[in-house]
């Protein structure tokens, strides 16, 4: 019996199958969970576990009204607009000043050149929550006075997600050839140009691959959200938490609210999978 090929005519590997599927079915079995509770009333759900419906579901006391509940309860559809409102700008702005970072650490030659790139690597172990009250100072009142409005959010995801993109983008340009942009150099392009018309389109992989989880963690963030954005703005996770009451009230709407809040990011994970793979491995094997 011949074993199957890969797409390159490699041999797949039954260990690796093995595993992969285990892994898959370990990692959606919470997923199906919540899915389950999330169609069951409170009192059922209190009553016995997910799995019991899952396997005799005429015993169980279904309802779709955790949905409608959710979506009412906390007014998810304007966290919704104020959640693309935030993630969007958060995701391009650090991409766009990452990449043309990541070219200057690449290509370019300056004083102390690998002295900021260790800085920049240096700057990504440190826990984005010893910044929060710091960030409070300036942007708050006695500040900047930004705090509660969408660019402060904006800019607390760009310096958060910069060191981070710099260096996957930075392992990724380090791949490319050479050759094509000392070509362009000889052929009299400025370092704008040669980044532009050549570099920035070869690793729209790295790009896609960074702006995926980029926008994957600005959506999910609560506590910068919580912190820097005022109610009538704030994002869905935010209006998500809220929907839980402080004596445990509401929790039945939880796991419907968290199904809708996962569509958008859904899309755009799927619009954009085929580039996460390639992008991330060609940017991990050199820096």
């Amino acid at each position: 019996m011949s074993r199957s090929l890969m797409k390159d005519g490699r041999p797949r590997s039954p260990f690796s199958i093995v595993t992969m599927t285990i892994l898959t079915v370990l990692w959606t079995i919470p997923t199906i969970g919540l899915l389950v509770t999330s169609f069951r009333t409170r009192d059922d759900a209190a009553g016995s576990g997910w799995w019991s419906a899952l396997f005799n579901p005429f015993g169980a006391d279904w309802t779709t009204s955790n949905y409608s509940g959710a979506w009412t309860g906390s007014d998810l559809s304007s966290g919704f607009i104020n959640s693309i409102v935030v993630a969007i700008p958060a995701t391009i702005i650090p991409i766009m000043f990452a990449a043309f970072a990541a070219y200057a650490f690449t290509f370019m030659d300056f004083p102390f050149k690998e002295f900021f790139f260790l800085l920049i690597i240096a700057v990504m172990v440190v826990p984005i929550q010893v910044a929060f009250q710091p960030m409070l100072n300036i942007l708050g009142p006695r500040g900047l006075g930004i705090s509660g409005q969408y660019i402060a959010v904006w800019l607390l995801h760009t310096g958060f997600g910069m060191p981070l993109c710099i260096y996957t983008l930075r392992n990724y340009m380090s791949t490319l050839p050479r050759s094509v942009v000392e070509s362009a150099k000889i052929d009299g392009c400025s370092h704008f140009q040669t980044f532009w018309r050549l570099v920035a389109p070869m690793s729209v992989p790295a790009i896609a691959a960074f702006a995926t989880l980029q926008f994957l963690w600005v959506w999910n963030d609560l506590l910068i959200a919580k912190l820097f954005l005022k109610s009538e703005n704030t994002t869905v996770i935010v209006k998500l938490q809220q929907l839980l009451g402080t004596q445990g009230q509401g929790q039945e709407l939880l796991t419907a609210g968290a199904f809708i809040s996962i569509v958008v990011p859904m899309i755009v994970f799927f619009a954009l999978q085929r580039f996460m793979v390639r992008g991330m491995t060609s940017g991990a094997v050199k820096g």
